[in-house]
């Protein structure tokens, strides 16, 4: 289920003039580099950008500041997939578990990268 409007929103309110949301999808973190941590973030995909939101103590879905920026061309998958366990996905240093239906999210941001388009699986020989 997307993020209702009212979240979209605040995160737009995070984004650079000019800049139009994407995609957007939670995540909750259970590592940042060397720090075990839970925490919840927000990740907003914008033509230019992915800017990763910390959010509120306890507020899911109210992001109070940017983590991190990286640049449209870096690349959020692979998602990892581990049978009974949500999925995750590691971007930057963050390793965030997400829930399952932003598993397409996070795939559909990806394919709009030319570099991440997948190879030809029968090359003309």
């Amino acid at each position: 289920m997307p993020l209702p409007t009212v979240v979209r929103d605040r995160c737009r309110a995070f984004l650079p003039a000019g800049e139009e949301l994407r995609y957007v999808f939670p995540g909750t973190s259970l590592w940042s580099g060397r720090v075990a941590m839970m925490a919840d973030f927000i990740i907003a995909v914008t033509d230019s950008q992915i800017i990763v939101l910390g959010c509120r103590w306890f507020r899911r879905h109210r992001p109070r500041s940017v983590w991190a920026t990286y640049p449209r061309g870096f690349r959020l998958g692979p998602v990892d997939l581990y049978g009974s366990l949500p999925p995750t996905v590691t971007i930057g240093t963050l390793l965030l578990e997400i829930d399952d239906e932003y598993v397409p999210v996070i795939r559909a941001a990806d394919a709009e990268i030319e570099d991440c388009l997948p190879l030809d699986p029968l090359p003309d020989l």
